[in-house]
């Protein structure tokens, strides 16, 4: 029996208090981990938040995938008519992330009629790759597509359904129509919420912001990890700036991509990757949270313009802590020519690119590129 009037004794009780806590806390701190791997709900004991943040996170994107289209002519698809010759060693590069992204620039389809009528199908912009070849996704790693652009309904409503079937069963995650506007998934022990964003029919809308920002605010509080894609912008070569105003192409606003952007984070997004102008843009690090405001083509066969900088893409590898704050960055500079495929560029020409947009739009940036495409904090 302790008697606590003792000094030997108190001495003692002490030390039994102090190691019983101890155990208690090492208990509870085991219990909040294991409360997050099972439930996926977000820890707030301050020691687990800071053992989370310790973890790094990688997250590739890329811009826009088509792999050839069997319309109007199979002449137009690959080489031995195989899409993994398109992305060469580019696909152990992919792989090799946490979490890698593209947009999906048209459909899987093996037969059927485009559901927009042209006038001379050899200049016709529309887009139906072979069905098999949407396994090449799988191979080179891609967890998430975006399937929100102008050209996924190209074939119609038998497309995107084969399409989202054919993704469903590689275990691709995708957003961005209406009929699909966002995808919670797990990877280990983290939740990620993923949405897309365009201005097309059937898709979600990226000029209506505020549809957005509740899509995006109801991942951000299920998930921990927010990605957005977005659509958005004018086409071309002459269209590499970001205005930080509304754009318009062939007619129809193409979004204020720079409000956008922001406002998705403001709403609870944590990394942002752009698409759409077919050229890459500007990269900006706001409020600790990424945005690549164009990704460029990066595997288009075929049919799409790849003179100048519509040739030249980024593959940007993001690392991130477990609550979406960026950490660092690489750009891996990529180049296609006309009926190849796409290789890393040894001329890093993209990296000078995006290097010097990036001075130009967001001289208040808190971010180096380095020459060799190294993203970190100034």
């Amino acid at each position: 029996m302790i008697n606590p009037y003792s000094n030997s004794s108190l001495k003692r009780y002490l030390r039994f208090i102090a190691v019983y806590t101890f155990l208690i806390t090492c208990f509870c701190f085991n219990a909040f981990s294991q409360v997050h791997d099972y439930m996926h709900v977000p820890v707030r004991h301050p020691s687990f938040s800071m053992f989370l943040e310790e973890k790094k996170i990688t997250i590739t994107g890329v811009g826009d995938i088509m792999f050839g289209t069997a319309y109007p002519s199979k002449r137009l698809l690959p080489r031995h008519d195989n899409p993994l010759i398109l992305l060469g060693t580019l696909a152990d590069t992919l792989a090799a992330s946490d979490i890698t992204f593209g947009n999906l620039e048209g459909s899987f389809l093996n037969e059927g009629e485009p559901s927009k009528r042209c006038r001379d199908t050899t200049i016709c912009y529309v887009f139906r790759m072979p069905e098999k070849y949407a396994g090449a996704l799988s191979v080179a790693g891609f967890d998430i597509m975006s399937i929100a652009n102008n050209h996924f309904g190209d074939f119609g409503y038998p497309a995107r359904k084969r399409t989202m079937q054919l993704l469903d069963s590689l275990n691709i995650d995708y957003a961005g129509l209406i009929e699909k506007p966002y995808s919670i998934f797990t990877r280990g022990s983290l939740v990620y919420g993923f949405c897309a964003f365009a201005p097309n029919a059937g898709t979600v809308s990226i000029v209506n912001i505020p549809e957005a920002e509740s899509i995006v605010k109801f991942l951000a509080d299920t998930c921990d990890i927010v990605i957005v894609s977005f659509h958005g912008g004018a086409e071309g070569a002459e269209y590499q700036n970001v205005t930080r105003k509304e754009e318009l192409s062939f007619g129809e606003s193409r979004g204020n991509v720079y409000n956008f952007s922001h406002r998705m984070i403001d709403a609870g997004a944590d990394v942002v990757f752009g698409h759409g102008p077919h050229v890459t843009r500007a990269i900006e690090v706001y409020k600790n949270r990424f945005i690549a405001y164009s990704l460029g083509n990066f595997c288009t066969y075929g049919k799409f313009n790849l003179s100048g900088p519509n040739g030249i893409a980024p593959v940007i590898k993001l690392n991130v802590d477990t609550r979406g704050k960026f950490m660092s960055g690489t750009i891996i500079p990529v180049c296609q020519i006309y009926f190849g495929g796409v290789k890393v560029d040894p001329d890093k020409r993209v990296i000078r690119k995006i290097r010097e947009l990036t001075e130009q739009d967001f001289p208040e940036s808190v971010i180096d590129i380095s020459e060799n495409g190294e993203i970190t904090y100034k």
